[in-house]
This record gives structure tokens, C-alpha cells and sequence, in this order.
């Protein structure tokens, strides 16, 4: 696609539409589902220690009040404390009673001094890099001062626009269909500036969160921004393009989805779906065809190629090569230069979750964002230097990327994505390190890692020693049995991971189902949740999470709609210890069309940042609205509410009226 001679539909309504398409995993590695399925068929690992939490996370609630075998799990054993909200869906967010849910800062919002005001009806690349870009997700924070949790630096990653609701007179609905006018340059440049990451600095006063301008940290990253390539495949060939002989740098970073900060007080960002930028294509016998295949690529999502070449693979080869990495930016250093650390593998990654182990190494779990790819952990070579912040910060360059396989006796292995182990050989095209890592999913189809069902966030908790995995979906699933009834998997599901003895670092571990996602009234549905859950309480399609400084689960959505689970997306708060394990509350609903990102509590528990995504999209899914939704006739205009502005994706600050601890 090199040219658009035609208007278009408005397509790119969602992520999910990229991460959820037909998928590009055509090996026969084993699926999660068929996995579960042998496993708890298996009568001898039933008789062992994890036999109740197997039965309750694999049968629905219905089915074991049936057979007589449910335990209500008590509500008085949660560790979560808040009136719970309504499940629902209107124009506005909703926050537990007793909370003050404050939009912080908004797309087109000043990070400078100097940032224009923002002018909906005359945006340009120059105004908007110097602004708050659009579709925030992940959330990050950097104290200022030792051990703070009220003067800091909110770094946040903007994943991609939405050009139907962000740009004025470019829709026309012909025969009830919307379509979109082509775009011009200023439109593509506006879009590019729009992307990528925000560092500002923030100050708590009086007990609510104010952007500082003149922070000397404040500072846009856009898709024009120098990169550095760093770890095993900078310099390679595959690297290598016509503006950078050298394969060592690139401009900018895209489809920025969730990230996580590390121990040394930088953050990581996943470029996810990145290949949705490209167009052309290559000749089938050309030396990247496979790979790109691999990946999606092109994807003709975006009209940036029209007017910049190396987003053109029929000019660029090697472009996408240098996307699809972790992004590790400096947020203290304004003038330093961020590197996409390519140790950690080229995938649509969500984000990268880290914690210490035990012995000083620092783990980082990830996810690899479509259905049917995998989940990896990424372990440094080096240990963590708690008083010498320079010691750390090349530590992403050298360690060793592992790729899960779950087996049906309920365990894990990782198997490590080193070059000359197993099939990771010339023989099978991998001529060194940096081919492995530049084709980190064919690598992994090689080890014969388990296909799961979309996985997103994974979070270490170092509380409870275990890590939770967000499977959001996966409706292209074939597989059916009676332990694992649900082949069209449309609401996902949480899988917990033990590693054995405790450590992060370990090759092996155990794992366990602890909710699976839906209506659990619908017996068909096979959700798992804890027979306490309340009909606001059950979520489906989790995301993002956040593991709080107390130990406990939150959970963000991604895909309930009015259609699909009649409510908006949200945070809720999950049991997973104890009695009431599987017992979920919703604490924070969104507004129509919205996507819930982040979440980020802070360490003293008196603040949590969300981020709201593409609010008032997908009007036609709303009896309240029942039409298209689009710049000039949204579903909402949250959260200014003005006649004059359009709906602007934004970060919300939650805290308890009249301060303490969230929940």
C-alpha cells in the first residue's frame, strides 16, 4: 500500500484489533488450552498438594456447587477495603466512594513553560512535541528525593492515536459507515509527534498532584528522538539502513504499551505493535521476508510511509528490525540518550515487570502481545549495586532470555535463548546471538515454548514469591475438552507462577490458574472467580497490573464493552492468597470507549496512577449512543465536558479523601 487513492473506514478503533487478529504463530507448539486440559485430566497430580486450587481454577463455580463441592470463600478474608462500584457503562469514570479520582494531565497539556496551548483545530508536530502526548498507558514514577511518594517524576508512555477522535473534519459517514479522508504531512507528523513517552515532574501540596513546568527533568519523546542500539545485535547487519550504515541508531520508539522501572531508577518501555507503521512489502525470496512474515509486517495501519521512506519495507528492508525492543530511558538525565536494549529480544512486547532476586540479579518478565506468542523472563548477567547508581545502568546489555514452556504436571521450564544450544544454530539460519534475538519468535517456536492466549502484563511479587501473568484472550482457540471448555476463549485468564525454591532466577517452577475471566453466572462461560465475587466484581479481558507495596493484585481490562460484558473497562482489586483467593472488587470504572493502562501505586499506598485510554471509542457498541463515534460527534467529551474540545485521553491521580491508605 503506497498510495491511498480512496477514503477509508476509521479501523484503528483499538489495540486489540492488531494484537487479536489472525495471528502469525503457524507452528504446532502447544497451546495453553491444551496444555490445562491434559494436565487436570491427570488423576495422579490431582492427589497432590495442589489439588483444591487445581479443581477450583479449572471448573466453573456452577459445576462445583453441583457436585457439591464448592467452598464459598469468605469475604471477611480479603485484604481490600472499599465500597465497592457499580459495574456499568456512562460518559464519566467512577472511583470507590471515599476516593477523589483527579484528572492530573491530559493530551495536548503544557510539560513546558514555553508548550503552546493546546489548539485542537490547528495542531501541528512542533506544537504537540512540546505537549502531553495522546493515548497514555503505562505510568512509571521516579522519586526526587529519597524514598518520596510526593515529589517526583511521572514518566508515561503514549502507545498510538486515534486519528478519527483526535483530528477534526477528517471523518464523513457514508451509508452509516464512517470513513476517514486520507492524510496529509502535517497530519502523519502531528501523529508521530504525538507518540512515544512524557518524563514531568509532578509535586504533591495540600494532598493533590499539580504538573511542575519548569521541572529541569521535563522532557517529550517522539518518533523522531535519537536512539542508541545497544547488547548483542547493535552494529548487525540486519540493523543496518541507508540513514544508519552503522546499525547502531535509530530514530524513535512506537507503539510504546506498558514498561516497567527498574531498581536503579530507570523505566522500560515496550514497543508493541510496531508493525501496524509499515507498508510496501518485499520480494518473497528476500532475505527478511520470513522474518517479517513472522511479525505481521506490514501491518498498513498507519499512512506514515507515504511520506517517510523507512516506513516503506519496499525501500527500507531493515527498518522494522530496529523496533519491537525495550526502551530504557534515563528519566533524571534530560540530555541522555535512550537505548533499545536488544538482550532482551524483538517482540510486540507489553512490558517488563522486574524484581532482585535473591542473589543480586535482576529478573524482568515479559509478555509478547498476540495470541498464540509467548511469555519470556530476561535475567542480567550482573548483580544490582544498591548504592552506586552507575554501576547498573548497562546492565540490560548482558544476560540470558528465557522462554516459557508449561507442561501438563503443572510445572514450568524456561529454556534459555542461547546461540548453539539446541536448535539455535546456523543450521537452523541463526548465524549468532543477534539472530536469535532479532527473530526471538522463531527462536522460541524452535524451543517448542508454549502458545498462549495473548500474554500482556506479568508481574513479580516479592511478597508472596509468586508472578502473575495477564492472558487477555484468545478467540481463535480450537481446542475443547471438558476440563477446558473454552474454545473461543473471549475473556482471558491469570495464570500464577512459582518458581522453585523461591527464586526468580530458577529454569523451573510450578504454575496454577488462579482466575479464569468472565460472567461467572453463565455457566457456560467457565469463569473461576471466588463465589464472593458480587456481579460488579467479575472482570473480563485483564491486561495491565500492579503488584502494591502491601503485596495485593490489582487488575486493568482491556476490551469489556456494553456489547461484550455490558460494563466499561476498570481497575479491580484480587484476592490471591488465602480465603477469599479468586475474590475480586472493582475499585475504578472508566468512561465509555475507554481502555484502563497502567496502574502505578505509589510506595506510602496514598496515591494510585491510571491511565485512560481512547476515551469514547467505538460508539456503535452503546445503546446510550448507537453510532459511530468521532472527533466532531463523540460518545463523550470526558473529561472537560466542553463543547469546544475533543475527548482527551488522560492520567487520573486516585487518593482517600482526607488522606491515608488506598483500600
Amino acid at each position: 500500500m503506497n498510495e491511498h487513492t480512496t477514503d477509508r473506514k476509521v479501523f484503528r478503533t483499538s489495540q486489540l484489533e492488531l494484537a487479536d487478529g489472525e495471528g502469525t504463530n503457524k507452528t504446532d507448539n502447544r497451546t495453553m488450552g491444551e496444555i490445562i486440559a491434559a494436565r487436570f485430566s491427570r488423576r495422579d497430580f490431582l492427589r497432590g498438594a495442589m489439588a483444591a486450587t487445581a479443581i477450583t481454577a479449572t471448573v466453573s463455580p456452577m459445576a462445583l456447587m453441583a457436585a457439591g463441592e464448592a467452598k464459598a470463600q469468605g469475604a471477611a478474608g480479603t485484604r481490600f477495603d472499599f465500597t465497592e462500584v457499580e459495574a456499568g457503562v456512562d460518559a464519566t469514570h467512577h472511583v470507590a466512594e471515599g476516593y477523589d479520582a483527579d484528572v492530573l494531565i491530559r493530551w495536548g497539556d503544557a510539560i513546558f513553560p514555553d508548550s503552546p496551548a493546546f489548539d485542537p483545530n490547528a495542531q501541528t508536530a512542533e506544537s504537540q512535541a512540546r505537549q502531553f502526548g495522546y493515548n497514555n498507558d503505562y505510568v512509571g514514577f521516579v522519586p526526587l528525593e529519597d524514598g518520596s511518594s510526593e515529589h517526583g517524576l511521572l514518566v508515561v508512555n503514549h502507545e498510538y492515536t486515534n486519528e478519527h477522535l483526535m483530528f477534526p473534519g477528517i471523518v464523513t459517514i457514508a451509508d452509516g459507515e464512517p470513513q476517514i479522508a486520507p492524510a496529509d504531512r502535517n497530519r502523519v507528523d502531528t501523529e508521530m509527534a504525538a507518540h512515544g513517552m512524557t518524563v514531568v515532574e509532578i509535586r504533591k501540596d495540600a494532598g493533590k498532584w499539580q504538573v511542575v513546568l519548569d521541572g529541569a527533568n521535563n522532557r517529550r519523546i517522539t518518533v523522531e528522538t535519537e536512539m542508541a542500539m545497544t547488547g548483542p545485535a547493535a552494529g548487525h547487519d540486519r540493523l543496518k539502513t541507508s540513514a544508519d550504515a552503522t546499525g547502531s541508531k535509530v530514530l524513535g520508539t512506537i507503539n510504546n504499551c506498558a514498561g516497567g522501572t527498574t531498581p536503579w531508577g530507570t523505566v522500560v518501555s515496550g514497543e508493541e505493535n510496531f508493525h501496524g507503521y509499515f507498508i510496501g512489502a518485499v520480494a518473497a525470496d528476500h532475505a527478511e521476508a520470513g522474518n517479517h512474515d513472522r511479525y505481521g509486517v506490514p501491518g498498513e495501519s498507519y499512512e506514515w510511509g507515504n511520506f517517510h521512506d523507512r516506513f516503506d519495507v519496499s525501500k527500507e528492508p531493515n527498518e522494522p528490525n530496529r523496533f519491537g525492543w525495550m526502551v530504557e530511558v534515563d528519566p533524571m538525565d534530560p540530555n541522555s540518550v535512550p537505548k533499545k536494549r536488544t538482550a532482551l529480544g524483538r517482540m510486540k512486547h507489553e512490558g517488563a515487570e522486574s524484581i532482585v532476586n535473591s542473589d543480586g540479579r535482576v529478573v524482568f518478565y515479559m509478555g509478547d502481545d498476540e495470541r498464540f506468542e509467548y511469555v519470556y523472563k530476561f535475567v542480567t548477567a550482573g548483580t544490582f549495586n544498591e548504592t552506586d547508581r552507575a554501576a547498573n545502568m548497562d546492565l540490560l546489555d548482558e544476560g540470558t532470555l528465557y522462554v516459557a514452556r508449561f507442561e501438563e504436571d503443572g510445572t514450568v521450564a524456561w529454556l534459555p535463548m542461547v546461540h548453539g544450544e539446541g536448535p539455535l544454530t546456523a543450521e537452523n539460519g541463526f548465524e549468532s546471538q543477534a539472530d536469535v534475538l532479532i527473530e526471538t519468535r522463531r527462536a522460541a517456536d524452535l524451543l517448542e515454548a508454549t502458545k498462549m492466549d495473548r500474554p500482556e502484563d506479568i508481574e513479580p511479587n516479592g511478597t508472596n514469591g509468586r508472578v502473575y501473568v495477564m492472558l487477555t484472550n484468545n478467540t481463535k482457540r480450537e481446542e475443547a475438552d471438558a476440563a477446558n471448555p473454552r474454545v473461543d476463549n473471549k475473556f482471558g485468564h491469570i495464570v500464577e507462577i512459582a518458581e522453585e525454591g523461591g527464586d526468580f532466577a530458577a529454569t523451573t517452577g510450578t504454575w496454577e490458574i488462579l482466575v479464569k475471566c468472565g460472567d461467572p453466572s453463565v455457566a457456560e462461560v467457565g469463569a473461576t472467580f471466588s463465589t464472593e465475587t458480587t456481579k460488579n466484581g467479575w472482570f473480563g479481558m485483564p491486561d495491565n497490573c500492579a503488584v502494591d507495596a502491601d503485596g495485593r493484585l490489582w487488575v486493568s481490562t482491556d476490551g469489556n464493552s456494553p456489547k461484550a460484558t455490558g460494563r466499561t473497562d476498570g481497575l479491580w482489586a484480587v484476592d490471591t492468597d488465602g480465603e477469599a483467593r479468586g475474590t475480586s472488587k472493582l475499585f475504578f470504572r472508566v468512561p465509555v470507549g475507554a481502555e484502563m493502562c497502567g496502574p502505578l501505586f505509589l510506595p506510602d499506598m496514598q496515591t494510585a496512577f491510571l491511565a485512560v485510554q481512547h476515551p469514547g471509542d467505538g460508539g456503535d457498541d452503546w445503546e446510550g449512543f448507537g453510532r459511530p463515534s468521532y472527533y466532531e460527534d463523540p460518545s463523550t467529551r470526558w473529561p472537560d465536558f466542553d463543547d469546544a474540545l475533543p475527548v482527551r485521553p488522560s492520567v487520573v491521580a486516585i487518593t482517600k479523601q482526607g488522606g491515608g491508605r488506598i483500600a
